[in-house]
């Protein structure tokens, strides 16, 4: 695997666990009691 192969590997792991960290997060902060918007 050259350079720019993993280069795009590690980007699309950072978008996909990224993304899936923010949903949870945003799930989390979604508490009903903290109704903070």
């Amino acid at each position: 695997m050259g350079v720019s192969a993993v280069v795009m590997m590690v980007v699309a792991i950072v978008v996909i666990w990224g993304g899936l960290a923010l949903s949870i997060v945003n799930l989390v902060r979604r508490s009903p009691e903290d109704g903070e918007d």
